[in-house]
């Protein structure tokens, strides 16, 4: 699997972004990555789904669900191209029709891949987790393209939630730094981030 080449389109497509942002967690960063840019480039989207199967594919799972919402294309794609099952979480309880949290097909007790596409303190990971299980369903790992390391693994191994990682935030500064395709800006916030680390 040749991430070097994922993580030069990430930065391509704009979805490695530089500046001064505010994280979800409310933690402040001069790197945000945006990877909602993937759904607009179809090669891009199968190579992370691909680069997450490379990471996870001998864990047993029976169904996969994303995270609303950035992740939902990435489990489309997954469950696609591997034949397998997905449902979808609902980030806001339906009040008509069903009333369902979770839509697709599902028995209580089987296992469910959890696919998200960043990882900071792991919130929207337990959330998802929550309604998941209140539905019967088991988690046992999640799966994100890249890794911040701010807390998260952390976090869900509390819950005794495996979490598997394409990438970390370190290796992808690493490798755009190596690669010489950054702006001088772009290189100091790199080499001041790699500092802290």
């Amino acid at each position: 699997m040749n991430f070097q080449a994922l993580i030069v389109s990430l930065y391509q497509i704009g979805a490695v972004k530089f500046g001064q942002f505010t994280l979800k967690s409310g933690q402040p960063s001069k790197i945000y990555l945006d990877l909602r840019q993937i759904i607009s480039y179809p090669d891009i989207l199968r190579s992370v789904a691909e680069a997450m199967w490379h990471t996870i594919h001998s864990s047993k799972f029976n169904l996969v669900c994303g995270v609303p919402y950035t992740a939902l294309p990435i489990a489309t794609c997954l469950s696609l191209q591997h034949d397998i099952a997905m449902i979808m979480r609902r980030k806001e309880k339906k009040t008509y029709g069903t009333k369902q949290q979770i839509e697709g097909s599902f028995q209580p007790g089987q296992v469910c891949l959890i696919i998200e596409d960043i990882i900071t303190t792991g919130g929207s990971i337990l959330e998802t987790t929550d309604d998941l299980e209140a539905a019967g369903l088991k988690i046992h790992d999640a799966i994100v393209l890249i890794n911040r390391e701010q807390g998260g693994e952390a976090n869900l191994n509390a819950r005794k939630i495996k979490l598997h990682s394409v990438l970390t935030l370190n290796l992808v500064m690493k490798e755009l730094l190596d690669l010489n395709v950054l702006s001088d800006q772009e290189n100091k916030i790199v080499l001041e981030l790699l500092a802290t680390t």
